[in-house]
């Protein structure tokens, strides 16, 4: 997949596309039925497809400072992007610049003269331009003036008749129910960062473990999950592993951020350097502090048998 993070002077290859628009904030099922339907549409026409996202995500830039929401930073959109077929991403920066674009200026700036799109792909609830001011119609008309056709696809709802949106996902990631999450994702949540060193507790305590901190990630509920992980190394997998990991601030040895720690279940060799995509499949029980280091590591061992248990029941293999 090729990424620009402008839409001046695009090569002509990734030009005459059809563009899906949206923030795609963790290519949940409703993202993925969106693109699916824009496929289908460039398939039809014989044009690229292409998705228009923007970083940071716009909330970000209006709302500096607060707690990370994304389900998905950039790294790992792209990714998803890419293995649901995307070609070309337009990741463009979104600045006081971007976000003062009334909407007419964005359509002959962005879509017309900058991608020449053939045709614009948007969610039924899509909102643009300065102050978020027009919609989908507006932007139906602004491309039957323009030259390029536009569809609005309607939200996806789950099995229980519920909205697939990335903010019930965050609520669910935030309660404690990954399966819920993993339900309406359609994948499982997945929090992946290079490993880093740490004070070597677990090894002291019979459970080495992977250390990650959760840096742009949305923070679940903090506590003992069942996992499955992944270690990467120049974005080649090298193998797969059933484990157990503690989210959250360590009560019994604080620490100043969120920090997530993955045992690996019947591994052994150095992760350090290597990236770690850690699936949480399943919330075992909430952090505390223990009266003892033994008691600790007792409750530890209780934590692997529940977590082998709750991957077996989830039906994950490693």
């Amino acid at each position: 997949m090729k990424i620009f993070r402008h839409y001046e002077d695009v090569p002509d290859s990734a030009r005459y596309a059809v563009v899906a628009i949206g923030n795609f904030d963790g290519v949940h099922r409703g993202h993925q039925a969106l693109i699916a339907h824009a496929t289908a549409l460039a398939r039809a026409t014989g044009a690229p497809l292409t998705v228009l996202a923007f970083e940071p995500h716009p909330q970000e830039f209006f709302r500096p400072g607060v707690d990370s929401f994304r389900l998905t930073p950039f790294r790992t959109k792209a990714r998803l992007l890419a293995e649901h077929g995307v070609e070309i991403l337009y990741a463009l920066p979104f600045d006081a610049a971007m976000a003062g674009k009334p909407a007419e200026e964005f359509v002959q700036d962005v879509l017309v003269r900058g991608l020449g799109a053939r045709g614009v792909v948007v969610g039924a609830d899509f909102r643009f331009g300065k102050g978020r001011a027009r919609d989908a119609a507006f932007l139906t008309e602004a491309g039957s003036q323009s030259g390029f056709t536009v569809e609005i696809f309607d939200t996806v709802i789950a099995h229980d008749a519920q909205k697939i949106s990335s903010s019930e996902i965050r609520a669910a990631l935030k309660a404690g129910r990954p399966e819920v999450a993993a339900d309406l994702l359609g994948h499982w949540w997945t929090i992946e960062a290079r490993v880093e060193h740490g004070d070597e507790r677990g090894r002291l305590l019979g459970f080495p473990t992977a250390n990650v901190h959760l840096a742009e990630y949305l923070k679940p509920a903090f506590g003992i999950y069942a996992v499955r992980a992944t270690i990467v190394e120049n974005d080649k997998p090298l193998g797969t592993h059933c484990g157990v990991a503690s989210l959250g601030i360590r009560p019994m040895f604080a620490t100043s951020t969120p920090l997530l720690e993955t045992y690996l279940f019947d591994f052994s060799g150095d992760f350090y350097g290597k990236h770690l995509a850690v699936e949480l499949i399943a919330f075992l029980r909430p952090e505390r502090k223990f009266e003892s280091v033994e008691a600790l590591k007792a409750e530890m061992t209780k934590d692997s048998e529940a977590a082998r248990a709750a991957l077996d029941r989830a039906g994950v293999r490693c």
